[in-house]
């Protein structure tokens, strides 16, 4: 029998935490027969990576930095990886000098070549802090916290770069993850659990799917299977727009190209990112891979990260118009039988890693409970 004869339980469109997590689910827990597809050449989406020419393992779609406080995510994911620790650590180019990003205590002193202590930072953002009547925007959220100056510093041009607007109109979401510390504290995240896959992300990936009940096809089109495969449900964790053609139009996205290189060096930077807020420089950060993965080798690689309005899409744009547009596909979306629409691009939200493999934990568990009243159900010869 051609495995195009077969019918699956379950189509997953997309190979990300999202599909990946629930494809491994619903197979080892619930026996179901899986087919898992992703448009691109691998397993892992924007998380995958991958040794370079080189032999230095990069991130191919921008550094990706492992954290939350969810024990439940954590010892899921724990199954299929061990673990290396690792706290992120960011600098920021600003006024010809490597600074602490987050803001903190260090920021400040040697910007303005103080030497506060934690009061003393305290007091001085308080006293460059413009109170406003409301927070409707980033830019509220910035100024209101630590004055223009400073927004102006570290988020204006930063801000414009990668979403390709003024934080004015971008929702206060967006500067409210990045807080202001009056503690030396140069953390980037102060999650309880913070830690890389010991063997990279791909790897995990692979032990994720490694079930004789799933099927993995990469480099597949939906549109290629759908009339073609068999299936009794589909999740889909693609753009939820292009499921229904976008018939309400698109909905806006910021995409990012990478500029990859390998440097005949053992190091090219202190930590493994350094922004670079500045509006005259194109890029908005610098990526080198070794400080995330600890990998040892003569040579290192690095990314520089360019935003842009065309490409794949990685960040839905959290702005109302677009809120409102997405309401109208979300209400489609409720009304389509036999669909589960989830993921970053299936939900037009952006989540972080562990946020999503929570969402598609919590998902498992919702059909599970489907599933054990259907079988319940049949078993008594009452109706489903």
């Amino acid at each position: 029998m051609a495995l195009s004869d077969t019918c699956f339980d379950c189509l997953i469109v997309g190979g990300g935490f999202a599909g990946s997590v629930l494809a491994e689910r619903l197979a080892s827990q619930l026996g179901q027969r899986v087919l898992l597809i992703d448009r691109r050449s691998h397993i892992g989406g924007n998380a995958y990576d991958c040794l370079d020419g080189a032999g230095v393992l990069v991130h191919r779609y921008g550094p990706h930095i492992f954290h939350t406080n969810a024990q439940r995510v954590v010892d899921y994911l724990s199954q299929f990886t061990q673990w290396r620790p690792y706290e992120h650590r960011v600098l920021g180019a600003v006024d010809g000098q490597l600074v602490p990003i987050p803001i903190n205590l260090t920021t400040l002193n040697r910007l303005y070549g103080l030497d506060l202590d934690e009061a003393g930072a305290a007091a001085f953002l308080a006293a460059r802090a413009t109170p406003l009547p409301a927070i409707t925007s980033s830019r509220d959220v910035v100024v209101s916290q630590v004055g223009e100056e400073l927004y102006e510093k570290f988020f204006a041009g930063y801000t414009r770069k990668q979403w390709g607007r003024d934080a004015s109109q971008l929702d206060k979401s967006v500067t409210a993850r990045v807080p202001t510390r009056t503690t030396a504290d140069d953390r980037y995240f102060q999650d309880t659990f913070q830690c890389m896959p010991l063997h990279g992300y791909t790897q995990m990936f692979e032990r994720m799917i490694d079930h004789p009940l799933i099927t993995f096809w990469p480099s597949t089109e939906f549109a290629a299977v759908k009339g073609a495969v068999r299936y009794r449900h589909l999740v889909y964790c693609g753009p939820v727009d292009e499921y229904f053609g976008y018939r309400y139009g698109k909905l806006p996205y910021r995409s990012l190209r990478f500029e990859h290189q390998t440097l005949d060096q053992a190091q090219f930077q202190s930590v493994a990112v350094v922004n670079y807020p500045a509006p005259e420089v194109p890029f908005t950060r610098i990526t080198e891979y070794k400080h995330l993965t600890g990998q040892q080798h003569p040579k290192t690689s690095i990314t520089r990260e360019f935003p842009t309005d065309t490409g794949d899409p990685y960040y839905p744009i959290p702005a109302p118009e677009n809120a409102a547009l997405y309401r109208r596909y979300e209400a489609l979306a409720e009304r389509t039988p036999g669909v589960t629409f989830t993921g970053r691009l299936g939900t037009y939200r952006y989540y972080n890693m562990d946020q999503v493999v929570a969402q598609s934990l919590a998902l498992f568990s919702r059909i599970a409970d489907k599933y054990t009243v259907g079988a319940v159900a049949a078993r008594s010869g009452a109706p489903v």
